[in-house]
């Protein structure tokens, strides 16, 4: 793989600590055929396995990763696996790394990977934020498993589909404003019943209502449905391949 393909990827941007890693992938880097060209990571979209198996160890090559990150079965929950402990394809939305040399990954293609460590640098997570995950509470119960005091967590957003482009309907406004009423401000009208969702902004009121101050979360830039060269989307393909949000402690 080119250099230029390992540049292409997303470094977080945030005061992490030293001992703290983080980077999420792009398209650039892999083998795989379209329309999952070419650096898919995501074993249950019906691309060769053989290319995901490819494209993976070429991440955990180029990143030097010191173990094989915990690749989650996600399914827009709320649990949070404990790397080191769980089994491959654990049936969660969330992961938790204590000590170093454990890799959380999560894996998306328009919902929103947010990472998290703390400033002393020795617990780090990442989780799988979709609208349904983000309302049942996958950031809360993310930041509860790492187990620390929640003014010392630092949040990185990264890629996920753009407030321009996320459509919904009423029942996903409905829900968020039920339980937050200050999530209206993250909607906008978008024809009869329609809405447009911006994600960043209902995680970061998500975020802040739990405990997160507002100066401590980061990124949030990105729109993975219009950025087509660089990012998997979803609701753009359908079928498609999917970026990994990475995250790990080393010594």
């Amino acid at each position: 793989m080119s250099q230029s393909s390992v540049k292409d990827w997303i470094y977080p941007d945030w005061p992490a600590p030293k001992a703290v890693r983080a980077v999420m992938t792009t398209r650039s880097g892999g083998i795989s055929q379209a329309p999952f060209d070419a650096l898919n990571l995501g074993d249950h979209v019906d691309d060769d396995p053989r290319a995901v198996l490819s494209n993976r160890e070429t991440v955990r090559r180029e990143l030097q990763l010191p173990d094989e990150p915990l690749w989650l079965t996600q399914v827009h929950g709320t649990t949070v696996a404990s790397v080191g402990e769980a089994e491959q394809a654990t049936q969660a939305d969330a992961s938790v790394a204590k000590g170093v040399a454990k890799v959380c990954a999560i894996m998306t293609a328009d919902c929103l990977p947010v990472l998290f460590c703390n400033t002393q640098g020795t617990v780090v997570a990442g989780a799988h934020a979709g609208w349904r995950g983000l309302e049942a509470g996958v950031l809360e119960s993310t930041i509860q498993a790492m187990d620390c005091k929640v003014e010392d967590i630092l949040v990185w957003m990264g890629a996920a589909i753009g407030p321009q482009h996320f459509e919904v309907g009423d029942e996903v406004r409905e829900a968020f404003v039920q339980s937050q009423p200050s999530s209206e401000q993250a909607f906008k009208v978008h024809g009869a019943g329609k809405w447009l969702a911006d994600l960043y902004a209902l995680a970061r009121l998500r975020l802040e209502r739990f405990g997160i101050a507002s100066d401590n979360i980061y990124g949030g830039t990105h729109c993975t449905y219009a950025q087509a060269d660089q990012f998997y989307s979803y609701r753009r393909e359908s079928r498609t391949g999917r970026m990994a949000a990475l995250i790990w402690l080393e010594s």
